[in-house]
């Protein structure tokens, strides 16, 4: 899926000009987080978010400092602070560096994107103008479609086994497991031998998201490999080898 598939269009946004007062009024009517900010000719120029009026001195959340702590920062420094907590239009405390993506972007990059820059929302742009945004609360939806789906029948025991077994053999993380997969009528048995403890969970999450597969049974132990101690589920007694 790309974002054009998840994005959310037409797009609410402001302008440099727009006031505080109307940015913040957007924010809660439309109950979003984050505007975009673009200038006469459509094109994204920064955006504004509630962290940016998180600090405001109407509402005594203004960072405060001791007469000495605001001699040892600099001016730059505490006038910068001053227009965040005093500005009276979004161009003057947006933030202008916008990290945004295009209609073509997969939502692999939209996620990673996200994670790297700590936002919650990406504008998509297209042939630079803002073509929609892209918010954390869209892949949740895109999830919840894709784990809506119906799954698929009339796929064969062999077909549900040999697919496991590809999935498991695709996984650097199960190269220490050795486990044999038996299928009846889309029950599937996983039997063997692991190494660590994420592996089983990780055996059995696999073996569920293939399709055809009604419910996933687990009869995995744990081997020690430096001591030779297999550690069998349920708290059973261990077992030299």
């Amino acid at each position: 899926m790309n974002s054009a598939d998840v994005m959310t269009h037409p797009v609410i946004a402001t302008t440099p000009e727009t006031t505080i007062l109307q940015a913040a009024r957007l924010m809660i009517e439309r109950r979003v987080s984050g505007l975009p900010v673009v200038d006469g000719s459509g094109a994204v120029v920064g955006i504004v978010t509630e962290g940016d009026l998180l600090r405001r001195f109407e509402t005594g959340t203004a960072a405060r400092r001791g007469r000495w702590l605001e001699l040892l920062t600099g001016r730059g420094r505490l006038a910068s602070e001053f227009i965040s907590t005093h500005a009276r239009k979004v161009g003057e405390v947006m933030t202008r560096h916008v990290v945004s993506v295009t209609p073509q972007s997969p939502l692999s990059d939209v996620a990673e994107l996200m994670e790297k820059h700590r936002v919650r929302r990406l504008p998509v742009i297209d042939q630079g103008q803002l073509a929609g945004i892209v918010s954390r609360a869209d892949l949740v939806r895109a999830l919840i479609a894709a784990l809506s789906e119906p799954e698929s029948a009339g796929v064969s025991d062999e077909d549900i086994r040999r697919r496991i077994l590809d999935g498991i053999a695709a996984q650097p993380w199960s190269r220490g497991c050795l486990v044999s997969v038996a299928v009846t009528n889309g029950v599937v048995e996983l039997k063997g031998a692991v190494t660590g403890d994420d592996e089983p969970i990780a055996l059995k999450v696999l073996a569920e998201t293939v399709p055809g597969v009604r419910e996933v049974r687990v009869r995995l132990v744990r081997i020690e490999p430096c001591a030779g101690t297999v550690m069998p589920p349920e708290g059973s007694p261990p077992t030299i080898v």
